[in-house]
């Protein structure tokens, strides 16, 4: 497809000690989309990254706070486009595809992109990956709504609607989580497009670390939840507190109705404890489900404050 000239497009590239990767990545994307600006923000890379992200024919910035998230924040803060392309810089996502995500934006008006990734490499995509993968796409896409399969994908393209109404509080890797949960609470208008996944080249690294990450991520997806869905996360620790407490408190009950005596006293305070927690949950549940309601109708109204995405 032929995008007008007016279109302003940029392809953004997180970096840290990517030496290796970044000059397949810059190449392969200009070969894609020729013409192209292609901005690298390296985070205090200890390697050469920059040096050659900016002989590729990059145009290379810094981003000094450690992490993907921090980075993220900067880049869609600083840049100024119509759609935005962002990739990882390891040289594992099919830079063939942008075209056909950027084609998808342009022709639907969506303001998200998803490249899901695909492959039969194991090297690439480890199956403890996967299932992480699925596992933590699984519980965000139940709460938020099943739109995506890849939630974890560092392959996207946004229109500028989404990314000026980004508010991108994470700092590391569970950005893509609030990425996703930020396209998915306001119903925006997104799409998946299937891309190849592939390992990374020889002498480059990933940096990431699957348990330690793969936990906060999850920690993400429960701040998320409790964030935007009060009510739902208060009511399910009513439940559990609620029926913890029956469960001692039901013995203690029949003790005193057979005896007339409570002879497990402390049994007896712990299961009132308890069944006082649960209503207090619930108490809390209804009074935040109000303050995440005028939140949400503001990031809805920050969102519609940008301009809808240029189409076709």
């Amino acid at each position: 497809m032929n995008f007008p000239d007016t279109l302003r497009v940029v392809i953004l590239i997180p970096c840290y000690n990517e030496e290796t990767a970044i000059p397949l990545v810059i190449r392969d994307f200009q070969a894609a989309l020729p013409d192209t600006p292609i901005y690298v923000y390296d985070n205090n890379s200890s390697d050469r990254t920059a040096e050659v992200a900016r002989a590729a024919g990059a145009i290379v910035r810094t981003e000094t706070m450690q992490g993907k998230g921090h980075v993220i924040r900067r880049m869609f803060a600083d840049i100024e486009a119509d759609f935005y392309i962002l990739v990882d810089g390891d040289a594992t996502y099919e830079a063939a595809a942008a075209p056909r995500l950027l084609e998808r934006a342009y022709q639907d008006g969506l303001d998200m992109v998803n490249g899901a990734r695909i492959t039969d490499r194991e090297a690439a995509y480890r199956r403890g990956h996967v299932l992480g993968n699925r596992v933590l796409t699984g519980l965000v896409t139940a709460v938020f709504g099943r739109r995506l399969s890849d939630m974890l994908s560092g392959y996207r393209v946004f229109s500028r609607r989404f990314v000026k109404s980004f508010p991108a509080l994470s700092a590391g890797f569970e950005t893509e989580t609030e990425l996703t949960v930020h396209a998915l609470e306001l119903a925006m208008p997104i799409a998946e497009v299937p891309t190849t996944y592939i390992e990374r080249p020889p002498g480059s690294f990933s940096k990431l670390r699957t348990y330690h990450d793969g936990f906060r991520i999850l920690k993400t997806i429960v701040n998320l939840v409790k964030q935007e869905r009060p009510l739902l996360f208060f009511s399910l620790l009513c439940v559990i507190f609620f029926m913890a407490g029956v469960a001692l408190g039901i013995p203690v009950v029949l003790d005193f109705l057979h005896t007339g005596l409570v002879p497990r006293l402390p049994t007896a305070v712990l299961a009132t404890g308890l069944v006082m927690l649960s209503a207090l949950a619930a108490a809390c549940g209804l009074i935040l489900d109000t303050v995440a309601l005028g939140r949400h109708e503001m990031k809805r109204m920050a969102y519609l404050n940008q301009s809808a995405p240029p189409r076709a």
